[in-house]
């Protein structure tokens, strides 16, 4: 395949083209999950990002948040009145981010041509992954979640699927290399679909029962309202189980589900105790020490006592904490998601929770769910995942689907099923194979009453982690750097 001649077009049609692709690729994130379009436009992107790098891979970054990504501007509505002003400069932002990083892969690897553009690009969602605080959203691999091609995670993770995801969008420029290339992907599909055809081992006789009781984020705090979605709770806990079914072993609230603090509750645990029959809770909850507040889970024994409590340890920046809180709290500003005080203070470290015959659990609260670097560091291997989450900040429309999306990646990649409950959906029972066996959908209230699945034995990629990946990602950049033009990219001297 030729690449375009663009040099003498202007330049604004080049990055209108390489927005409008870059659009074409977040197509295949959640929830339309539209992979055959995104590797395609993809494609046709790192065609058109020959002829200026740095300018398109700008662009296409920005098309590819904006379209992936609008979901940023929903918790700036849930109080338009203060904050509705500020949501456009926030998707913007966020758009001119990604557009940084795309320009920086792109700009870095376009001496050496498509390849070293494709490989700067998988750079970025390793840089992204990592940096900072990290923030492993959208990444190239995350349009195969759902398929098969998505059960490789559990040897490569996530960046060996944007890895594969890039390979094959370059290929496409040469004929015999896009044949193999399809090639490659229709025996990872096969593989994939092998694994995933193979029985799974026989899980625990445990019934877990997640609650979804649909608290609207604009009135989850309101004081007219915060009892009434804590009754809630306590209904959809003391419903009947299904005729002939199981009483629930274990019931999960989620995240933040309640209106009062952990070391002030009232009679808050013992109500929520009596609604369970006998099975312990584990409940999203506030809980201060001093003028510190933490976002937690806790455990509730069925005599209303406190068990095991979780603090979370990955805080979501300027959402959950403001960067020197402390200063800026005097002069008014405040972590925007926090109930209390000016913001969250971080957990000390991950752990996992012994629940008995419930089994060895790791909890997660929400954005903790996208860092399986974080998940890899606990010193045992959990039996499952239980997630707690308010994805009702997000809106309705992409935000929550792609936080199910990579539960189901997670799941995947480590082997173990993950049970997740939503205050507003999407509350699911995962299998160890990414697939979900049962869910509520958005703005449902209910509950699902499922059987806990069982692992799988530990995972290749649970073992080495990124590792392997990125040390691949190492070598081909230096192949390619070696090789240059001499071999890697002839199609230079065509254009």
């Amino acid at each position: 395949m030729r690449l375009p001649r663009l040099k003498s077009r202007p330049r604004w049609r080049l990055l209108a083209g390489a927005a409008v692709l870059g659009a074409g690729v977040a197509l295949g994130q959640a929830p339309l999950g539209w992979w055959f379009v995104a590797v395609p436009a993809l494609s046709l992107f790192l065609g058109l990002a020959r002829s200026s790098p740095g300018w398109a891979g700008f662009a296409g970054g920005f098309g590819y948040a904006l379209a992936g990504m609008f979901w940023i501007t929903e918790p700036f509505l849930v109080e338009p009145e203060i904050f509705g002003w500020m949501a456009p400069f926030a998707l913007i932002l966020m758009a001119a981010g990604m557009g940084a990083f795309w320009a920086l892969g792109a700009g870095l690897g376009g001496r050496r041509g498509l390849p070293g553009i494709a490989l700067g690009l998988v750079a970025m969602d390793a840089l992204r992954s990592y940096a900072l605080t990290g923030f492993p959203w959208i990444l190239f691999g995350h349009i195969w979640i759902g398929t098969p091609v998505a059960q490789a995670a559990a040897y490569v993770g996530p960046i060996g699927l944007s890895l594969l995801t890039l390979l094959l969008a370059v290929a496409f420029w040469r004929r015999w290399a896009g044949v193999v290339a399809l090639l490659a992907l229709a025996g990872i599909w096969g593989a994939g679909q092998m694994r995933l055809n193979a029985p799974l081992p026989d899980g625990p006789a445990v019934t877990v029962r997640l609650v979804q009781p649909n608290a609207t984020q604009a009135l989850k705090w309101d004081p007219q309202y915060r009892l009434e979605f804590f009754y809630r709770h306590l209904d959809l806990t003391a419903n009947p189980p299904a005729p002939g079914a199981p009483r629930p072993d274990l019931v999960i609230w989620p995240e933040t589900a309640v209106p009062f603090l952990l070391d002030d509750p009232g009679d808050g645990l013992r109500m929520a105790a009596e609604a369970a029959g006998g099975a312990p809770v584990a409940m999203g909850i506030q809980r201060s020490e001093g003028l510190r507040y933490y976002n937690s889970l806790a455990i509730i024994h069925p005599d209303g006592t406190v068990g095991p409590v979780y603090d979370k340890v990955h805080l979501v920046p300027f959402g959950e904490y403001i960067p020197y809180g402390d200063w800026l709290a005097r002069i008014g500003i405040s972590a925007f998601a926090a109930q209390q005080g000016n913001g969250y203070t971080a957990g000390q470290a991950e752990q996992v929770l012994d629940l008995g015959p419930l089994g060895r659990v790791q909890p997660l609260i929400c954005y903790e769910l996208i860092f399986p670097q974080d998940i890899r560091r606990v010193s045992e291997r959990p039996d499952w995942i239980m997630l707690v989450t308010n994805d009702a900040w997000f809106g309705t429309l992409s935000g929550p689907w792609q936080h199910l999306a990579q539960a189901q990646l997670i799941a995947v990649e480590f082997g173990l099923p993950v049970a997740r409950a939503a205050n507003t959906g999407v509350s699911a029972m995962i299998d160890a194979k990414g697939r979900i066996l049962d869910h509520l959908g958005m703005n449902d209230m209910g509950v699902i009453d499922a059987r806990l699945p069982a692992a799988l034995p530990k995972t290749l990629y649970a073992r080495v982690g990124d590792g392997p990946a990125l040390a691949l990602l190492l070598i081909m950049a230096v192949i390619v750097t070696v090789w240059g033009n001499n071999g890697v990219d002839r199609s230079r001297r065509r254009v």
